[in-house]
C-alpha cells in the first residue's frame, strides 16, 4: 500500500543506498515545455546526506535538462525501485540546487578522491515529501554490472587537459569546453543550462538555441515576453529576423483588424499611431 512521509524513514535509508540506479524527473514551467526523465546509474554518484537531503554527481552528457529546469523552478523528483527483492518504489519529492565544477561548493561536496571523470556539477535535493508504493507491476531484473564507457571517455579528455573555464586561451574544438558550450548551455526548450556552459558557448561564439529542437526562438531561446519585448533585446544583426516575424501574415491580419476597430471607435490618434511605429525594431 502507498504511504507518504515528511522525510526518509530509517527503514528505507539502507535500501536506498544499495540501489544500483535511480531516475530523475524535472519539467519546465511552460505548458508547452517537455518533461524530462533521466536514468542514472554510475556507481558512486548517489549519496544520502540525511533524512531530508540526497545528492548525486551530475556527469557530463549530451543534454542539461535537469539543471535547466532546476535553474528555472527548482522542482525535482528522484525515483528508485527494487528489481530483485520484494517489490518497492520510492519517490523523493524535493527542491533541487546545483553546484558547478570549479566552484568552492562543488569542491567541498566532492572530495578529489570521490570525483568521477566528467562530473560537471553536484545536484543536491532538499526533500519535502517521500512516497513509498508497492511496485507489483515492475518486472524482475538481475543486475550484471555498471557501464564504464562514459567514465573511460571523459577520463581520456581530462587527462589530456583538465576542464576549466576558458579565459585567455582556448582548447581545440574537440575538448570539454566546446562540448559544454554546444550541448549543455541550454535545454531542448531553450531554457539556460549550466553557467559554465554558457560562458563556453560565448567564448566559442556558439548559438546553443539554434541546436535545440523545441526552442521557440532560435536566436534568443525560449523567451517569455511579447514579440515587441523580444525585439528590444535583439541585436541589430538580428533585426531582419524580427522584421520577418512581424510580417507574418497572421500578425498583419490581426494588426489590420485592430486598426479598423480603433478607427471605427475614433480612438486612433496621431500620437497612438506614432507610438506603434516607434515600438518597431527598425
Amino acid at each position: 500500500m502507498g504511504a507518504f512521509y515528511d522525510e526518509i524513514p530509517e527503514y528505507l535509508m539502507e535500501w536506498i543506498q544499495k540501489q544500483q540506479m535511480f531516475w530523475v524527473a524535472t519539467a519546465p514551467l511552460s505548458p508547452d515545455g517537455h518533461v524530462n526523465v533521466s536514468p542514472k546509474g554510475v556507481a558512486g554518484t548517489f549519496k544520502v546526506v540525511d533524512n531530508r537531503t540526497v545528492m548525486y554527481q551530475d556527469l557530463t552528457g549530451s543534454g542539461s535538462e535537469t539543471i535547466a529546469h532546476i535553474r528555472e523552478n527548482g522542482r525535482i523528483t528522484v525515483m528508485l525501485q527494487e528489481f530483485e527483492g520484494a517489490p518497492r518504489i520510492v519517490r523523493l519529492f524535493g527542491i533541487g540546487a546545483w553546484h558547478e565544477a570549479g566552484t568552492a561548493e562543488f569542491d567541498r561536496l566532492i572530495p578529489p578522491s570521490e570525483r568521477l571523470p566528467g562530473a560537471r556539477a553536484m545536484i543536491v535535493v532538499h526533500i519535502h515529501k517521500v512516497g513509498s508504493s508497492c511496485g507489483y507491476a515492475v518486472p524482475r531484473y538481475e543486475f550484471i554490472g555498471h557501464r564504464t564507457q562514459l567514465l573511460e571517455y571523459f577520463d581520456k579528455i581530462e587527462n589530456k587537459e583538465k576542464p576549466r573555464i576558458p579565459e585567455s586561451e582556448a582548447g581545440d574544438r574537440g575538448d570539454m569546453y566546446h562540448y559544454w558550450g554546444t550541448k549543455n548551455s541550454a535545454s531542448v526548450d531553450g531554457l539556460p543550462g549550466l553557467y559554465i556552459a554558457e560562458k563556453c558557448a560565448s567564448y566559442f561564439d556558439i548559438n546553443p538555441y539554434a541546436l535545440k529542437p523545441f526552442a521557440k526562438n532560435k536566436k534568443t531561446g525560449q523567451g517569455k515576453s511579447s514579440i515587441f519585448g523580444r525585439a528590444y533585446q535583439l541585436s541589430v544583426k538580428q533585426g531582419q529576423a524580427v522584421v520577418a516575424e512581424l510580417l507574418d501574415v497572421r500578425f498583419l491580419l490581426g494588426l489590420v483588424f485592430g486598426i479598423i476597430i480603433m478607427l471605427v471607435r475614433g480612438t486612433l490618434t496621431g500620437n497612438s499611431a506614432s507610438l506603434l511605429v516607434n515600438r518597431l525594431p527598425i
